[in-house]
């Protein structure tokens, strides 16, 4: 299942990176995300892996994720390795007027006792209208509104 959202951010990328690479700090815009605990020391940058317990509704899963891409302002890439597996990207695109276009993008595969792609077929809409609000929280915060 691929699930793509983006927001304008009226904030320059670098603004927007200073809370987006904070991977602890996810929790305050992603509803979704209960809480990370980092596996090891490191939190910033290609490699980090952290734990992210997952609720949507009654299902709560935790998910071990790995960065593997880390390019300093412009993007990061995940790992999924858990329950469900797959990638995803957050991008940074600068606009005109110092704004920010974010784009959010994860590809997942979902297990069969989750209904694999006919589950996947059911989550999609409510994965895109979690993650447009998600979005919504993250420009806020960036916007400091």
């Amino acid at each position: 299942m691929k699930v793509r959202v983006g927001i304008m951010i009226e904030a320059s990328p670098a603004e927007t990176w200073r809370v987006v690479e904070a991977i602890e700090r996810h929790v305050d815009w992603m509803a979704d995300a209960e809480s990370i605990r980092f596996v090891g020391t490191q939190t910033r940058g290609e490699g980090t892996s952290f734990d992210c317990v997952t609720r949507i509704g009654p299902i709560r899963l935790t998910d071990r994720m790995t960065v593997i891409e880390w390019d300093r302002g412009k993007l990061v890439g995940i790992e999924h390795r858990g329950v469900v597996t797959g990638r995803g990207r957050f991008t940074l695109r600068r606009r005109r007027h110092g704004r920010t276009w974010f784009q959010w993008n994860e590809r997942l595969t979902f297990p069969w006792w989750m209904g694999g792609p006919i589950g996947a077929i059911v989550a999609k809409p409510v994965l895109r209208r979690i993650w447009r609000n998600n979005l919504r929280r993250l420009k806020s915060i960036v916007e400091g509104t």
